[in-house]
């Protein structure tokens, strides 16, 4: 009979640690990307896209992007670093993504493909931005240690 990992203690540590993973692999995604927006070619399409302020804002969400992967990553300040992530992804997944605009079919199919992407990256930001990091975060061992000292003074 299979073990059902969804009940018992058994099933807190294994959520404890599918949450940790979950993290990583979703800010993966922001932290490599965020390299891109500071080269000339992301900028110029970004331009090409209707982006004002290419040249300064590209920049900036590439930051955004940036400071919202490492908080995830790591555990730290991660409900911030979840809503920094949604404020990056909205507008470029409406600008850039924008499938409706495209010239051709294969235009279409790869931005639709992209924006669908944005917004399941979306919903997970959301969901980390209001859970939290979980138990195995640099959040939760602040916590833990601001409890210690609260309770030994």
């Amino acid at each position: 009979m299979a073990k059902n990992c969804f009940a018992g203690d058994d099933a807190r540590d294994d959520a404890r640690y599918l949450a940790l993973v979950g993290r990583q692999l979703l800010s993966v995604i922001f932290i490599i990307a965020s390299a891109g927006h500071f080269t000339p070619g992301t900028i110029a399409r970004a331009a090409e896209h209707g982006v004002p302020m290419a040249g300064v804002l590209v920049p900036v969400s590439g930051v955004i992007a940036l400071v919202g992967g490492l908080s995830v990553l790591f555990g730290f300040r991660t409900r911030l670093g979840g809503a920094l992530l949604v404020v990056f992804l909205v507008p470029v997944t409406v600008t850039m993504h924008n499938f409706w605009a495209a010239a051709d079919a294969a235009a279409f199919r790869l931005e639709l493909m992209l924006f669908l992407r944005n917004i399941v990256l979306l919903g997970w930001a959301l969901l980390v931005a209001g859970a939290g990091a979980g138990s195995l975060s640099l959040d939760a061992a602040m916590e833990s240690r601001r409890l210690k000292v609260d309770t030994a003074a």
